[in-house]
């Protein structure tokens, strides 16, 4: 399974996303810190579900940060988040 692979199947687990779009990023950091052979160490995450209706954008993100605890500390270097709640 790719990391991004992962990443879809803890949120979709943790949130029950009604959209999810996961994107490895890697390719455009190549060469910065962080960066892997491979890649699969920088993603974008959109997501909307219902756990974040009257959450404030840092619950939100402890949310996600929450659910990929153990991929935070492997192989992601960086994360970008964009969380909405349904209808936002």
């Amino acid at each position: 399974m790719t990391v991004r692979e992962t990443i879809e199947t803890r949120l979709r687990e943790a949130l029950a996303p009604e959209l999810l779009h996961v994107s490895d990023d890697s390719h455009l950091h190549a060469g910065h810190a962080g960066a892997r052979p491979g890649g699969e160490s920088h993603f974008t995450v959109d997501i909307v579900s219902g756990r974040f209706a009257g959450l404030s954008r840092i619950d939100r993100h402890r949310l996600v940060n929450a659910a990929l605890a153990g991929e935070l500390a492997g192989p992601i270097h960086a994360l970008v988040i964009k969380a909405r709640a349904p209808g936002e």
